[in-house]
């Protein structure tokens, strides 16, 4: 179901005691005067920028990365994904397409490029279904259209998340879709036969949630304890199924709008009122499966995750240790199953003609998120949501299109090559950890060589975030202090230095407090426009030994040569929609036995993934060039033609030819009688004149 709501944690709904429920009906006066002040200091922020461009210029800082490619690695944790819901749109004109699912082609592109291998969100909505009843053809393509997105996801190896939601008429105290269930026995048996048919009759990897953000009017019109009950028919649901079929069936929920949210709106300085909080102590009571906990999160900040409760203590662990005093698993997965780039409105241009900012905040969010404990994430969504009946406008989706256009027409954002460049990285993770606040690096180790995914990205919204992440590990006064100080124009001059944080007359904690966020501030304004140089240095990037290569016979050292393939994939300002996806650096790398360095130039919100593929040169010995003869005395003999060619010949004649060219080309007169007599002696005494002219042409060869 598409989101026509904002849903963020801003700071006045925290702290306020105004009900969640109510804060978009009812005005706050605290949240007017709350964003007054930070439009103000949001403006100054813009207007200094420009400003200080110049000035930190030449003042960025270099970042070390040095990365150990011997040391020893762990699987590739399940979180790092490109994990997406399919949701978008929110309006088909074919009435058996789902109509909150997004468009087939936008479908079809990503199956393609990125596959379905990991886990996908799909909302199963059981009152556009029931709607059909009187066209029964319809409902059947609606159904089998639902079906085929299932199999296909589950045919490549992957899960699906289907949400049901959507009470069915008839089945509801109200005709409408958010009503809870009246006849729970009726709900039950639906319910049921949806799962025994998906789930065991035809096997697919399915994980059923229990409706989506039962705390927001916009999805849920019921009480606590009704939401609780519908959790209730639909576990039952899974649990006699199986029993019945020995099948796994998880279930689980409640996928509220933050985690320490319920139906009454609550703050984090109360987490034990939140509804998760209540759906284990539930399911415990009742002894029904509890197999997953999700919920949202929507914010620009990406260590979210690591807020600081009451109880010192995070999020994450303060609910594996609810799990655990209730006799549940305590490694129970914890799953963000909608989150994304969010600022309080439906359309962002960080989302939009800038989706290289919020594409540039995925890698952040996503390591931060693996760093605080969360075992799955599912980011928010495959198309934007434009002309539905409800006229929602929302620019979320990796894709976005042009409503009035009758053929498909999608675009791909700058999101979408981000979440292609996670597709590419290895199945094993090099360990590594930098202390940096706004670049990261995600390593991996591929079937032929390296992925390295590195990121730049500075939260717009750092000190709101900061002290809405951290106010609750406050003391009751020092909270308010900080209230005061938001309703007051003081941060903004403490942030801009115009205030002596020494001189307040504020406790030492809460000078600390402010001097922390006043640092982050300041590297926030200095790194926004500039790039971070980045000095790479790779130990032991070196090919495996021969023993240890798996594909294939290994050639003779003497044969080959091993090298790495260098390749750059960039994704920043330069473009934000249809943009294409190529190397953008290409190279060849020796291996040798030191370190070896590269330097890279991280702009700002921007992503870089670097592959390193191992390559194979064939290496051919020259061709030797055969060995002069070493001169020898012996005379080469005669062919036997030539011996016999005088024999055929008359006998006088060609002798006295061959004696006189001999006389000819011998030196004058007295050493041509000296070789003649020569050849006399040696010759026979028989037949001097006749054996003489035989022997003079192998001498003349000879020579």
């Amino acid at each position: 179901m598409y989101k026509s709501k904002i849903q963020n944690k801003s700071l006045p709904h925290r702290q306020a005691g105004l009900p969640r429920r109510q804060a978009s009906k009812i005005p706050n006066p605290k949240r007017n005067v709350l964003s007054f002040v930070f439009c103000s200091f949001g403006l100054f922020w813009i207007l200094s920028f420009g400003f200080l461009n110049v000035t930190f210029a030449q003042q960025n800082d270099e970042i070390e990365f040095n990365l150990d490619m011997a040391q020893a690695t762990t699987p590739l944790p399940k979180i790092f994904k490109p994990n997406i819901d399919l949701s978008g749109r929110g309006f088909h004109r074919d009435p058996t397409w789902p109509q909150t699912v997004a468009a087939k082609e936008a479908l079809q592109i990503w199956h393609e490029d990125l596959g379905f291998r990991g886990l996908y969100r799909l909302q199963y909505n059981l009152w556009e279904i029931s709607q059909l009843s009187d066209e029964k053809e319809q409902q059947e393509r609606l159904l089998a259209n639902y079906e085929e997105i299932i199999k296909r996801i589950s045919d490549s190896g992957g899960t699906v998340i289907l949400n049901l939601f959507g009470t069915p008429a008839n089945f509801g105290r109200v005709l409408d879709k958010k009503s809870p269930p009246r006849d729970l026995r009726a709900f039950k048996a639906l319910v049921k036969s949806i799962i025994r048919d998906l789930s065991c009759n035809k096997r697919y990897n399915i994980w059923y949630e229990v409706w989506t953000t039962p705390d927001l009017d916009d999805f849920f019109l019921g009480r606590e304890q009704e939401y609780l009950n519908l959790y209730r028919v639909v576990a039952e649901s899974a649990r006699e199924l199986r029993q019945e079929t020995k099948v796994h069936i998880p279930v689980g929920g409640p996928s509220v709008s933050w985690w320490f949210q319920n139906l009454k709106g609550n703050t984090i300085l109360t987490p034990e009122k939140s509804l998760i909080y209540n759906l284990i102590k539930f399911c415990y009571r009742y002894r029904l499966p509890l197999d997953f906990i999700s919920w949202h999160g929507f914010s620009t900040d990406p260590c979210v995750e690591k807020e600081s409760t009451i109880y010192k203590k995070t999020a994450v662990t303060l609910i594996r240790d609810w799990l655990s005093y209730f006799d549940f698993d305590r490694n129970t997965p914890l799953i963000v199953d909608e989150w994304n780039f969010d600022s309080d409105a439906n359309v962002l241009a960080a989302r939009g003609e800038k989706s290289f900012i919020a594409a540039s905040y995925i890698p952040s969010r996503i390591k931060n998120m693996h760093a605080a404990g969360i075992d799955y994430q599912v980011y928010y969504c495959l198309e934007d949501f434009r002309r539905n009946k409800e006229g929602v406008v929302r620019n979320i989706g990796i894709f976005t299109f042009d409503p009035e256009e009758s053929d498909y027409k999608g675009t791909r954002k700058a999101t979408y090559n981000v979440l292609k460049m996670l597709s590419r990285l290895g199945g094993d993770m090099i360990p590594y950890k930098n202390n940096d606040d706004f670049v990261g690096v995600i390593a991996t180790k591929t079937s032929d060589g390296y992925a390295l995914l590195f990121y730049n990205y500075i939260d717009p919204q750092m000190v709101t975030n900061y002290l809405t992440k951290n106010i609750a590990g406050l003391r009751h006064k020092e909270r308010k202090i900080v209230l005061n100080l938001l309703n007051s124009d003081k941060l903004e001059k403490i942030m801009l230095h115009q205030l002596e944080i020494p001189k307040l007359r504020l406790s030492h904690k809460i000078k600390n407090f402010l001097k922390k966020v006043q640092e982050l501030n300041d590297k926030a304004k200095k790194y926004e426009y500039n790039a971070r140089p980045v000095k790479l240095s790779f130990k032991n990037l070196k090919p495996p030994k021969a023993a240890e290569r798996k594909n294939g016979p290994a050639l003779p050292p003497q044969e080959k040569q091993e090298y790495y393939l260098y390749e750059s994939y960039t994704v920043d300002a330069s473009c934000s929609f249809n943009c294409e996806f190529s190397a953008v650096e290409r190279k060849e790398i020796e291996p040798s036995a030191g370190p070896y360095q590269e330097t890279l130039t991280l702009n700002p919100y921007s992503v870089q993934l670097i592959l390193l593929k191992k390559q194979i040169r064939e290496i051919k010995e020259p061709e030797k060039e055969p060995e002069a003869m070493p001169p020898s005395p012996e005379i080469t003999p005669v062919p036997a033609e030539k011996e016999e060619a005088p024999e055929e010949a008359p006998p006088a004649e060609p002798a006295q030819e061959i004696s006189q060219e001999t006389v000819q080309e011998a030196p004058p007169a007295e050493p041509a009688q000296e070789i003649s007599q020569e050849t006399v002696q040696e010759a026979p005494p028989a037949e001097p004149a006749q054996e003489a002219p035989n022997e003079s042409p192998e001498r003349e060869e000879s020579k």
